[in-house]
């Protein structure tokens, strides 16, 4: 234990927590042994903009203390270092206030501590918000519409004469072969494999409530997980026995593929599958980002808004077409990556906040 921590609990400041709050607080303690805390400074902040301190509590955790050990060096060399001070204040203008606060708190020397200057001006703090879409051009399309149809009752009638007759016909057979064309090319389409969107894989925030070990196969925990179905949580088989203990997969999130077809695992039927990142030699969950909630939708960018099916069907491989795309990047950030693609050849998992989904410390993993 650091002599932070051993500060921090005789101050007798620690707060009971909730569920939510201790899994919440496991998720940070696995950043911190990853020794990779500067790739989730931005996710640090963030919650820090919208809480005081990292579980939403009243008052400053050990959790607080724990990370901000880490913390505090990243931040001072990246002031020290950087030209760019006024826009690094504004970048992490709460984890500045949180570590002001708690380098106070816990007493650090005087040459020791970081000197932040609140006098500096910086911009204003912008948090984007989806644009509403114009509910009036519908209306104005009717509106002209009804001109149009208004404009067409008005033209006289009459018979017409034989050249206009001769013109119509020609018109008239021409559209009908177009016509043919079209149904003849819609036939082939449809016939063609489709390619899979990866919005048709049903991804969510999952919280494990309970974990055992498979009583009939060595490799294998059951665990029961709530991904926020009305009928309650559901039994997930994983073969993570080799890569975390027992105690480490007891109340935490994670992420969720809820659509896959059950099947049956040595005698116990699993209805969905636990998404981690994976290397020849280790396997780390993908972690949701801090104040998520089971059954939070999740994610590739520019496919928000599309449902995900129902169940996928094993016959259409959707799963096996689409999972060789899932990886991690540098900031070990869980991406969809498709060079076809000619809108977007790399795409986030993200949730509705506009948040990333990473891992612990593996880069390029192989996500599934």
């Amino acid at each position: 234990m650091s002599d932070l921590v051993t500060k921090f609990k005789s101050m007798a400041l620690d707060t009971k927590l909730s569920k939510e709050q201790e899994a919440q607080a496991a998720q940070w303690d696995s950043v911190v042994k990853s020794g990779q805390v500067q790739p989730h400074l931005d996710e640090l902040n963030l919650q820090l903009r919208d809480h005081s301190f990292l579980l939403g509590t009243l008052v400053p955790t050990q959790t607080d203390v724990v990370v901000f050990e880490p913390t505090f060096p990243v931040i001072k060399d990246l002031l020290s270092s950087s030209k760019d001070v006024k826009g690094n204040y504004a970048k992490f203008r709460h984890i500045l206030r949180w570590v002001a606060y708690l380098q106070e708190l816990l007493q650090l020397p005087e040459s020791d501590k970081l000197a932040i200057n609140f006098d500096l001006d910086l911009p204003r703090e912008i948090i984007e918000k989806k644009k509403k879409e114009d509910v009036k051009k519908p209306e104005e399309k009717k509106e002209e519409t009804k001109k149009a149809d208004a404009g067409k009752a008005k033209q006289p009638r009459g018979k017409p004469d034989e050249e206009t007759l001769k013109k119509l016909r020609e018109e008239a057979k021409a559209k009908k072969a177009a016509k043919k064309a079209a149904a003849n090319q819609q036939q082939q389409e449809q016939q063609a494999p489709q390619k899979p969107k990866p919005s048709a894989i049903d991804f969510r925030v999952g919280f494990i409530q309970k974990a055992i070990k498979h009583p009939d196969a060595d490799a294998l925990y059951v665990s029961t997980i709530d991904v926020g179905d009305a009928e309650g949580p559901r039994t997930v088989c994983s073969g993570l026995v080799k890569y975390y203990p027992l105690e480490a997969m007891q109340e935490r999130y994670v992420v969720v593929v809820c659509n896959l077809k059950p099947v049956n695992m040595r005698g116990i039927k699993s209805t969905a599958m636990v998404l981690c990142g994976s290397n020849e030699t280790e396997v780390e969950f993908v972690e949701p980002p801090a104040g998520s909630k089971p059954g939070d939708k999740v994610f590739f960018e520019g496919f928000g808004d599309e449902e995900p099916l129902k169940q996928l069907n094993p016959k259409k491989k959707i799963w096996e077409q689409l999972q060789p795309h899932f990886s991690t990047n540098e900031n070990l950030e869980v991406i969809f990556k498709d060079d076809e693609d000619e809108q977007q050849k790399v795409r986030k998992l993200t949730n509705a906040k506009g948040e990333s989904f990473k891992v612990a410390s593996i880069a390029n993993a192989n996500v599934r």
